[in-house]
């Protein structure tokens, strides 16, 4: 089949990006044609892009602030949302023409009202050509309090997400799917984060071998690694908190992301918060990137699977998540690692059977202990690890999603879960 990916962007490494990446590569290995459109695409990947479509759209950020920010009345705000997304649906329609797109997979369009017109388009689209899609959604509007209050609720009801006969959904966690079937009496499958487990994870090599001189860590240091960007949700405090517990000097906390999406000031805070507790705080972003690649000074510039390799532990703190990459990431590299019971992870992750040492929003001094254990005694991990790796091959592996999308491409064009 042709299966025709649409979003408002698929570039980057933000979660739809790179989980529509994975699942583009799982279709082509089973023999199916992708093909993209987005306002924003990565590189040379085959498809449309349509800039109109992205969420940074000048029409699209004006409608998003008349109905969130200025909450504008539903009376004069819905017939401009239908002027533009009658706009939207040209290039929409080109799209399936041009790859003769069988089967559609909306990432997030229906999930998340950045892009208000966009839905309507798509949604009066698939319903007029009654073409087979699943709605991949990531997050839901009534997720986010920004989303709550508006004088729509009416349309973002009717449209994220929308409810056809030939459209099918699909949540990334079991919270999301009660509550889909809860608000909208909408059936859903469950398709997690997943990872390519099937291939070792790449080690240390003549690249990375100096990751940590570049970064001002010793061999004999412990390199405790943040895998994540740095905004609040992360809860990096308790990770400043596990390792001034440690109370060592061979512990390095190191950060990799940057700190730009919700501005300077949490960085800050936690800066702060390290240096009156005594614990070095290496804040490595501009050394770290999506692809290795020079600087403009020629200093190498390293990707994160180039840290990995080099950590003795994982920190992952979060107060909240859709899923948890950054996690599974963790068990990929069979890197131990502390994990903040954030409500997804004890819904669906945990009861998986992975170890980690777990907290629930506090460092308890038990957690300390076993870290510090961990630590100084890493042969105690391997078992671990090695675990926490089957079990990610059995739940969140390439494997697992082809089974996933196997089985939902074989009823296509059927009833829909209720």
């Amino acid at each position: 089949m042709n299966i025709g990916f649409i979003s408002t962007r698929l570039a980057g490494t933000d979660g739809v990006s790179l989980e529509t990446a994975k699942l583009a590569a799982v279709l082509r290995r089973m023999g199916h044609t992708v093909f993209y459109c987005a306002g924003e695409l990565d590189g040379a990947v085959p498809g449309l892009e349509v800039p109109e479509l992205h969420f940074e759209d000048a029409d699209a950020r004006m409608l998003h602030d008349r109905a969130f920010v200025a909450r504008e009345s539903a009376e004069t705000l819905i017939p401009d949302i239908g002027r533009r997304a009658a706009q939207l649906k040209q290039p929409l329609a080109r799209f399936l023409d041009d790859f003769q797109i069988d089967y559609v997979i909306v990432q997030n369009a229906f999930a998340i009202p950045m892009q208000l017109p966009l839905a309507q388009a798509l949604t009066d689209l698939l319903a007029e050509r009654a073409l087979p899609a699943l709605a991949h959604n990531h997050d839901y509007y009534w997720e986010r309090d920004r989303f709550q209050h508006s004088d729509i609720g009416a349309f973002l009801d009717r449209y994220f997400p929308p409810d056809l006969l030939n459209l099918r959904y699909a949540c990334i966690n079991s919270l999301a799917q009660t509550a889909l079937r809860e608000r909208r009496n909408l059936g859903s499958i469950l398709i997690p984060n997943v990872f390519d487990f099937e291939t070792p994870p790449p080690g240390i090599d003549a690249y990375n071998a100096d990751f940590r001189q570049a970064i001002g860590i010793a061999d004999t240091d412990w390199l405790i690694l943040q895998p994540t960007r740095v905004v609040p949700r992360k809860g990096i405090e308790l990770a400043v908190e596990l390792v001034a517990g440690l109370n060592d000097p061979r512990a390095k906390l190191v950060i990799t992301h940057h700190a730009g999406d919700e501005g300077p000031a949490y960085l800050h805070a936690l800066q702060a918060q390290a240096a009156a507790a005594g614990v070095d705080l290496l804040y490595v972003a501009d050394q770290i990137d999506d692809v290795r690649r020079s600087a403009e000074n020629g200093s190498k510039i390293y990707s994160l699977w180039d840290a990995y390799p080099h950590a003795d532990f994982v920190t992952y703190p979060s107060l909240i998540e859709g899923f948890g990459n950054a996690l599974i990431e963790t068990v990929y590299f069979k890197v131990p690692a502390l994990v903040n019971r954030y409500a997804v992870y004890s819904a669906d992750i945990g009861p998986k059977g992975f170890q980690f040492v777990e907290i629930d929003g506090i460092v308890t001094e038990e957690a300390v202990a076993m870290v510090k254990e961990w630590l100084e005694t890493p042969q105690l991990t391997e078992p671990l690890v090695e675990r926490n790796y089957e079990l990610g091959l059995e739940h969140y592996s390439f494997q697992a999603l082809r089974t996933l999308l196997s089985a939902e491409l074989q009823i296509i064009g059927g009833d829909h879960q209720r």
